[in-house]
């Protein structure tokens, strides 16, 4: 089983109000000191789209890794990738669509446009020994086009696969997929030649199914999935996505299923706490709540 931590890139990136590098610096200390194998520690963006993360270049460069921990970034571009390689990144992710429309919202181009931007930058990265991970959104549903039909996500999964991703991401950015439709996509994505230890799965809970979704993608196979601590995260160019699934509430399931993740819980209830006081708001995460009271 491997958690991969999304806080400091996806968790953040929506927050209007501009969060502190010290604070974004302690989270991802914490965030490692609490035994998460994976941490994304920001992304390689333009900040006129995503304000949030316009100091990536100073906190990559100011991040004290821990050893053992891995800290992909991702970068949305060639620009991004030049960048992540000055500030010391080895290892990153790029981003692609399951939908035309997403694809137009969110990077301006096609569906094919998205994965022919990212194909040289997987190709780069790849040739330099880098670890290249890939996301497609919208692999359930999108506000725009409604529920998308399995071969959608599996097509695009079986491109990223054949440039060189190490591990696509199949994401519910909108927070709409069902364990049912959980195991359709993963069925569609085996029939278009990928094999189930690439994927990783990436929840949010806007309809309280994240856990449910989980526990379909465990019996599917799967055996990586993404989360946010505290459960904080959005999507910028998706208004309907609210938080991602929370690290904490998988956490709980995982070890009450007898499935060890190495996480000290109270460590990660305490830091996602303490970043709740830092925004100013609850964390979303039930297990946050029930823990901290």
């Amino acid at each position: 089983m491997t958690i991969y931590e999304v806080g400091p890139r996806d968790g953040l990136q929506a927050e209007k109000a501009i969060v502190p590098l010290e604070v974004k610096l302690t989270l991802i200390h914490q965030l490692g000191e609490a035994g998460l194998p994976i941490i994304e520690a920001t992304s390689f963006v333009s900040p006129r789209w995503v304000p949030q993360l316009a100091d990536a270049d100073a906190l990559f460069t100011r991040l004290e890794r821990r050893a053992g921990v891995r800290y992909p970034v991702l970068v949305p571009n060639q620009r991004g990738l030049d960048r992540a390689l000055a500030a010391g990144a080895d290892e990153v992710a790029v981003f692609v669509s399951a939908t035309e429309r997403f694809a137009a919202e969110n990077l301006g181009t096609t569906l094919d446009g998205a994965i022919g931007m990212a194909a040289p930058v997987i190709k780069q990265a790849t040739e330099l020994g880098l670890r290249v991970r890939g996301y497609v959104s919208m692999c359930f549903g999108d506000p725009w086009e409604g529920e998308v039909a399995p071969e959608q996500p599996a097509a695009v999964a079986a491109r990223l696969a054949d440039l060189g991703c190490a591990t696509i991401s199949l994401g519910d950015t909108i927070g709409v997929a069902t364990p049912g439709q959980v195991g359709a996509v993963l069925a569609a994505v085996e029939t278009a030649g990928v094999a189930r230890s690439r994927i990783a799965l990436h929840f949010h809970d806007t309809y309280g199914q994240a856990l449910a979704n989980v526990l379909a993608g465990l019996e599917a196979g799967v055996t990586e999935f993404d989360s946010s601590a505290g459960g904080l995260g959005g999507c910028p160019y998706a208004h309907s996505a609210t938080g991602n699934l929370a690290t904490e509430d998988l956490v709980w399931m995982l070890e009450g299923l007898g499935i060890p993740t190495g996480v000290d819980l109270d460590l990660l209830v305490r830091t996602s706490s303490w970043l709740a006081d830092q925004l100013g708001r609850p964390a979303p995460s039930r297990v946050v709540a029930a823990l901290r009271g």
